[in-house]
């Protein structure tokens, strides 16, 4: 049965803790973008022209343009500007109460952002993780990850959406998941990090 390729999948999960901590990092970061997407879909749609909303989608859009340019960076690198997007992204949820068209352009910029470097950053880390686990069960397993915290961001939403909450309640409970993403991908970039320097040391 098919069913067995999950477990397969889940024994390589549980044989590294490198991987463990990669998926946690996906599915918490990938969860977060998704419970406030339809919000900011919907700021969208209040605030910005279509010429802008155009404009967003065609940087996003550049993200196979740009990867040459990435060829040589270190994992570590990507993850530590993710960590940094993701700080800048918690500390602009206060935007929210001050303006919200300066917040929406902010986390339509961030999102753009965490597009591009989302891109980048899976195809160094198939390239990193080659060794450790089978490229196919890894892209399966990462799809996986992404697909559940996709389902389970928009359910959330929905939930949110139809109790009424507000949106800075919903702001506060992202970031307190934020920090602790923030602290989970601290942790990756510094095995990354530390992966890297056994590798030159080795070679």
């Amino acid at each position: 049965m098919a069913i067995k390729n999950y477990k397969k999948i889940y024994t390589e999960l549980n044989k590294s803790k490198f991987l463990k901590i990669q998926i946690i990092v996906l599915f918490v970061t990938t969860y977060i973008d998704w419970v406030i997407m339809p919000y900011i879909t919907k700021l969208e749609g209040l605030h910005l022209p279509v010429f802008m909303i155009s404009f967003y989608m065609l940087l996003g859009a550049t993200d196979g343009l740009v990867q040459p340019f990435f060829k040589k960076i270190k994992i570590y690198n990507i993850y530590l500007f993710v960590i940094i997007l993701d700080i800048i992204q918690i500390i602009s949820y206060s935007l929210s109460t001050f303006d919200m068209l300066i917040f929406t352009y902010t986390i339509l910029s961030i999102f753009t952002l965490q597009a591009i470097t989302f891109e980048i950053s899976r195809i160094h880390t198939v390239d990193f993780m080659k060794n450790e686990i089978d490229i196919k069960d890894y892209l399966i397993l990462r799809s996986f990850f992404v697909s559940t915290a996709i389902i389970g961001g928009a359910v959330t939403a929905m939930i949110f959406d139809y109790f009424g909450i507000k949106l800075i309640s919903m702001l506060i409970f992202l970031a307190v998941l934020g920090v602790f993403a923030v602290v989970i991908e601290y942790k990756l970039y510094k095995k990354f990090k530390a992966a890297f320097a056994n590798l030159q040391l080795n070679t």
